[in-house]
């Protein structure tokens, strides 16, 4: 969802103003797009950018987009659409695998991923509407704002390890609602997924920190592989960039799961609203740069 959602439609992490660039040429064969080169040191940099991500995405819980799509844009020099459709290749085999860590120690809950995609799906669609209507700059300041009420929200609440997410009825609507959220975050300003729904997780169900982040990858597979499907069929995919970066993505995810589950839950907050913080500086940078 983190830049997954979004993606399925218009790439993750594509902005408002994206649409009025000129595209860069497409390439063919999988090849990247500035030269057509797939030289072996950018097919190097791409498994290195893969791994970046993958190691985010299991420490915590996130797609990694945030990461991903920067960095082909940066180094691989894919433009900002290709680039998000790009790297929800990469997601889908980080999320996977990340779930499937945090499933082997029990820190997963499917019918509560089921319930976050039931409402994102519903989510985006509000997004990508008001997308179209809203300012940009309201856009960008609507996602800061609400990574300052997660930071603040952290701050009141203590994290907690070992405690199980019992089910009841409004619980279930609330699943539904964070996933309507995160969603309508995604559509807005690209980035949603992990940034949404652990600390929803954490803060509004009182789940542990470690269930918080299986679930949440959970809830991305199914989301980045319907993306990618979507995008293959536009044809806006570097697939053999995408598919490197997945595979080295799906080898560190686990590694990031494992710092996780060795790292006490007051240390992993801290370390995650670092990484919140870096997300929203990440989003204004981009919003100053189209301006």
């Amino acid at each position: 969802m983190e830049d997954d959602q979004q993606a399925g439609d218009d790439g993750a992490d594509a902005s408002p103003d994206v649409r009025h660039r000129p595209e860069a040429p497409q390439s063919s064969g999988g090849q990247i797009q500035r030269g057509g080169s797939t030289s072996p040191g950018r097919l190097a940099l791409a498994c290195l950018v893969g791994a970046s991500a993958g190691l985010l995405s299991g420490l915590f819980g996130v797609g990694g987009g945030i990461v991903l799509v920067p960095a082909l844009v940066a180094v691989l020099g894919l433009d900002q659409r290709r680039a998000a459709a790009t790297s929800l290749v990469a997601i889908a085999p980080a999320a996977l695998v990340g779930a499937m860590s945090y499933g082997l120690r029990a820190e997963v809950s499917l019918v509560a991923a089921a319930l976050v995609v039931l409402g994102s799906l519903a989510g985006t669609q509000v997004g990508v509407r008001l997308l179209h209507s809203l300012p940009t700059r309201v856009l960008t300041w609507i996602f800061v704002a609400f990574i300052v009420l997660v930071l603040v929200a952290q701050r009141m609440s203590v994290p907690v390890r070992g405690i199980a997410l019992a089910l009841s009825p409004g619980r279930c609507v609330a699943l539904v609602c964070l996933g309507l959220v995160a969603g309508l975050l995604a559509g807005l300003v690209g980035v949603g997924g992990g940034v949404v729904v652990v600390p929803g997780l954490e803060i509004v169900l009182g789940a542990s920190d470690l269930l918080a982040r299986g679930t949440s990858l959970a809830a991305m597979v199914p989301t980045a592989v319907a993306g990618t499907a979507g995008n293959l069929r536009r044809g806006g995919v570097e697939l053999r960039v995408g598919l490197l970066a997945g595979a080295a993505s799906a080898v560190c995810s686990p590694v990031g799961s494992f710092l996780a589950a060795g790292m006490s839950p007051v240390t992993g907050r801290w370390l995650f609203s670092a990484f919140l913080l870096i997300a929203a500086v990440s989003v204004l940078y981009r919003a100053r740069r189209r301006r």
